[in-house]
């Protein structure tokens, strides 16, 4: 799979670095004291149960959100003041847990828009996304709210890789989808990552599907991180993940 906009920078040792970040809305903390490195190419989930802070860590270093304290840098560079726009614009792509698709317009034009894509890479990103999941060739022309709840989220990640993205963040791929769906859409999240060189931190709830996808897992509680590790130490170990869901 061949990045649709090559990069010519170096590129940091790591993509993403949180330190001592509280985050929540109107002034209230969801995420406290949360620090996190992420490494070009690495894979980290975020589990937990719902209320943990999963999604608004993801919307805090998307830039959707301001953080309450701490710092974030992505991509070798803080985020202070940065908008959603401009951090697409670095290489930061983010599918949110509702798609965001544009559900009146065409595949083809969601794809068009996707954050980040200049303009001169705009038909490159449609063989692209055939590339990606060639169910979405022949559904170009249809509009996205037509499309089955599997085919949306094709798109929607679809859209989000097209840009060539440095750091992918995912909330919730699996929510809603058949079985057979998230085979096909998962392995498409590890090839990005390790072909190139594209950090991800997703969010899951299938605890199972994470640890088989991810290099290194995060679970949360009540918006702190209560235990952190390697995916193959975990997969042996599931007894600790069990406990920190009751933390």
């Amino acid at each position: 799979m061949t990045a649709a906009q090559p990069e010519t920078a170096k590129r940091p040792r790591t993509a993403l670095a949180i330190a001592g970040v509280d985050a929540g809305y109107f002034g209230v903390p969801v995420v406290r004291g949360l620090t996190l490195d992420v490494a070009p190419g690495e894979i980290v989930a975020l589990l937990g149960p719902n209320g943990a802070g999963k999604t608004t860590t993801l919307r805090t270093i998307s830039g959707l959100i301001p953080p309450l304290g701490g710092t974030i840098d992505v991509l070798g560079k803080p985020t202070d003041s940065r908008r959603p726009h401009r951090l697409a614009r670095r290489g930061v792509s983010h599918v949110a847990d509702d798609r965001s698709l544009f559900e009146g317009l065409t595949v083809r034009e969601n794809l068009r828009l996707a954050p980040g894509l200049r303009r001169r890479y705009r038909l490159a990103a449609y063989d692209r996304a055939v590339d990606i999941f060639a169910a979405l060739g022949p559904l170009m022309d249809r509009q996205a709210g037509l499309l089955s709840g599997g085919e949306q989220q094709m798109l929607a990640l679809a859209r989000a890789i097209v840009s060539g993205p440095r750091l992918l963040l995912v909330d919730e791929m699996s929510l809603g989808l058949a079985p057979v769906i998230v085979e096909e859409i998962l392995p498409v999240v590890r090839r990005v990552a390790k072909e190139e060189n594209t950090a991800v931190v997703m969010v899951e709830q299938h605890v199972h599907l994470a640890l088989q996808l991810a290099d290194r897992a995060v679970v949360m509680a009540k918006g702190t991180v209560v235990l952190e590790g390697a995916t193959a130490d975990l997969r042996a170990n599931p007894s600790a993940i069990q406990a920190s869901y009751l933390s």
